[in-house]
């Protein structure tokens, strides 16, 4: 039996930077800089999910709080998704690490 890959909704680059208040550029530069993940459909336009809008809220309250330049913000987000899947690790059974010291 074979099943069909549907991806779920998806936003255009359009729709995307005016739900977001953003540039359709800024929000391709993001994409460029790793910050945001986006698929291109065959014609080359880029879609993006809508979960990552709470990732481009992130990214703004980062560079406007703690006036981070787009490489740091790359790296704090990194880091926080290795956090959460510390956390999560963690709620499922023994931690993946143990602290030395």
């Amino acid at each position: 039996m074979a099943f069909a890959l549907i991806r779920g909704p998806m936003l255009s680059l359009d729709g995307f930077a005016a739900r977001c208040g953003l540039h359709p550029d800024l929000v391709r530069r993001f994409v460029a800089l790793g910050l945001l993940r986006a698929d291109r459909d065959a014609a080359g336009r880029l879609w993006l999910a809508p979960a990552e809008v709470i990732t481009m809220a992130r990214v703004q309250r980062l560079h406007e709080g703690l006036a981070l330049n787009y490489a740091a913000i790359g790296v704090v987000l990194d880091l926080l998704a290795r956090i959460d899947e510390l956390e999560a690790a963690h709620e499922g059974g023994e931690p993946q690490w143990t602290p030395t010291g």
